[in-house]
């Protein structure tokens, strides 16, 4: 379309594609380093959507939530005030699986990130959808970003674009056999990018996902339910520790009956899974009803969680029953699971479809290797989740910021972070199914807890510039605090008594008989927490100089000492990883020059490129054999041979 009035609307370092989590955090993160943002969302009024369920966090994505924290980004402090459940997951399990998760208001939250972009600095939020990326073509035929273009015709000049398209490419909403392009919750699709993208060189794949049906609660018998409340000691994503003035209120815990899978069973040929309605791949760990009745043919029942969708509103969220099925039939179903006897149905649940890119063609700071200066986060890499994609897009716009700053990007490797876990498997193995983070993924799990984020982060955080030196004051001090507590118990010994050996017993451990035991030694204990510790010191040591501390430094003081030699032996295995890891690989190297690597390997690693010997181990149909003679090559050749 030709503009009448101007060549170009307005220009801007960075643009971003989308105001969904990932688009949020990487526009936050761009311009609060200092570089004029624009970021386009095709309704404003759905900015930071929580089109699936209602909260943040869970298992493995609460760790996620505070590594975005402790880099400085926006989501762990939005879920902190817009909280209206917090509970700490998996707690009978090991601290390597405890998982923060919230229940959110959906909407304050919303309303909260939008009122967070209006007002940050170098920061301007428009709507608009963005049909095409603009490029040019270097002396070497190497495509740049130039700028991006909106449906209305309008252009605008930017150095770097970061996709942040979400459900949103091509989406396509499917209820039984009725279907229509549509984006999340029945916003306008983006149903031109994915050409452009295809143009520019990228490999479009197609991926679906889906959402339960949302109910009154006011039509629902919760006598018939079981109630799940948040946790007595609240909890904070942020490590400024953040808290909602919202009333904290219960989930509800209920059952699909034979009933249900019945109805199911006999509608299975008008489900569009089952036949052949349905073109993209689905989450493997978040199935549909349907396929779960299928699936685990033996199970009687299923799990059903009811969740507020917010405060101020009466609609629920099933949580475990996302079906495609008709919308006649999720009415029957959903009458037949116990407590929704006579429930009303707000919103029908519906799969959808979508566009995204082989994340193989992407280097590990998010940047396409097609295309100099485009970015691209969240689930158009193939990952799932608003957790996955944030964190995702806090790295693609530090690092579009430190593109333009001619800095070298922000990589995180495996061992210091999930999100570098998250990061590696998309751009190193790719994916064919929504990935989503799951704790099983990371081998050095013990080492990447959600409770030491910050210890981890904090300092990387502080040096990209988004940490302010106040907070990092405060990170240093609690750590100081920490260190000298353990010292401070180690070298406090306890002499055996009467009324010590009593307290001692009656946690159901032995009695200590040699005044050599010191605090630490009793904290190694599993029967004895910290608390346990301050009594039995206050009782052999009146006069003491302990100093108070939170609960957060006393969480990671029992950790620590607890967990002493496991954590010990997997940072000996992490120095063993870095070892080989960080070893440095030619980019835009001819592979097929190698002539002692299989010819699988050969092609795999003429086309993902690895960046480092470590991300070329991990490549599916890389072997170890052939791990071997890279390394011999590169020995014998440090700089390699480039293509011609």
């Amino acid at each position: 379309m030709d503009n009448k009035y101007f060549e170009y609307y307005d220009s801007y370092d960075i643009a971003v594609i989308g105001a969904g989590h990932a688009g949020c955090e990487a526009a936050l993160a761009a311009s609060r380093l200092g570089y004029k943002t624009v970021i386009f969302g095709i309704n404003i009024d759905s900015i930071a959507n929580m089109a699936c369920n209602p909260s943040i966090g869970g298992t493995a994505k609460g760790q996620l939530v505070r590594e975005i924290d402790a880099l400085g980004g926006e989501m762990g402090r939005a879920a902190d005030l817009n909280a209206i459940q917090t509970k700490l997951l998996n707690k009978a399990k090991g601290p390597a699986v405890y998982s923060p998760r919230a229940q959110i208001d959906r909407k304050r939250y919303q309303m909260y990130m939008k009122n967070v972009l209006e007002c940050q600095e170098n920061l301007d939020l428009k709507q608009a959808e963005i049909t095409r990326i603009l490029v040019e073509k270097d002396e070497s035929g190497k495509q740049y970003v130039t700028g991006v273009q909106t449906h209305l015709g309008g252009i605008y000049k930017c150095k770097c674009a970061i996709a942040c398209t979400g459900t949103y490419l091509k989406g396509k909403i499917i209820i039984g056999d009725y279907s229509r392009n549509s984006g999340p919750d029945g916003h306008f699709p983006a149903n031109e990018l994915s050409e452009c993208l295809a143009e520019f060189g990228h490999t479009i794949v197609r991926f679906k996902t889906g959402t339960p049906p949302r109910i009154n609660g006011l039509s629902v018998n919760f006598d018939k339910m079981e109630p799940q409340y948040g946790d007595e000691q609240p909890f904070s994503f942020s490590f400024d520790e953040y808290k909602s003035d919202l009333e904290q209120v219960p989930c509800y815990l209920s059952h699909t009956t034979e009933e249900t899978h019945n109805i199911i069973k006999a509608n299975l040929d008008r489900s569009p899974l089952f036949n052949g309605a349905i073109e993209g791949v689905g989450p493997r760990y978040c199935p549909s009803i349907e396929d779960k009745i299928v699936r685990f043919a033996d199970k009687e029942r299923h799990q059903m969680f009811l969740e507020p969708m917010g405060s101020d509103t009466q609609e629920m969220y099933m949580q475990g029953i996302s079906s495609s099925l008709p919308e006649d039939v999720q009415l029957a179903f959903v009458r037949t699971i116990t407590g929704l006897e006579n429930v009303s149905v707000m919103r029908p649940a519906y799969a959808i479809e979508y566009d995204a890119i082989d994340a193989r063609e992407l280097k590990l700071s998010l940047e396409s290797r097609i295309v100099n200066g485009l970015f691209c986060a969240g689930q158009i890499n193939g990952s799932s989740g608003y957790e996955e994609a944030a964190g995702q897009g806090l790295i693609a716009g530090i690092n579009a910021s430190r593109k333009l700053a001619a800095k070298e990007p922000v990589v995180i490797d495996r061992a210091t972070a999930y999100i570098g876990v998250l990061i590696d498997d998309l751009v190193t193995r790719g994916t064919k199914e929504p990935y989503r983070m799951m704790t099983a993924r990371s081998e050095y799990r013990l080492v990447l807890r959600q409770d030491n984020a910050d210890a981890r982060l904090t300092q990387l955080g502080y040096e990209i510039g988004l940490i302010s030196q106040e907070r990092y004051d405060r990170f240093r001090q609690k750590m100081e605090r920490i260190s000298n507590e353990i010292i401070r118990i180690t070298e406090t010994h306890i002499s055996p008594s009467a009324t010590v050996n009593a307290y001692i017993e009656s946690l159901g451990t032995a009695a200590i008989k040699s005044g050599n035991t010191s605090l630490l030694d009793l904290l190694k204990r599993p029967e004895i927490t910290y608390q346990d510790v301050c009594i039995i010191e206050d009782m052999a040591h009146p006069e003491n100089n302990r100093k108070e501390l939170s609960f957060r430094e006393i969480e990671q003081i029992e950790i620590t000492v607890k967990y002493e030699g496991y954590i010990k032996r997997q940072l000996s295995q992490i120095d063993q990883f870095k070892k080989t890891e960080g070893r440095a690989l030619p980019q835009d190297f001819d592979y097929s020059k190698i002539k002692n690597i299989s010819l699988e390997a050969r092609e795999k690693l003429t086309k993902i490129q690895p960046e480092t010997i470590g991300q070329a181990g991990r490549i599916t149909g890389v072997s170890p054999a052939d791990i071997t003679a890279l390394l011999i090559y590169f020995n014998q050749n440090p700089t390699g041979e480039t293509k011609k």
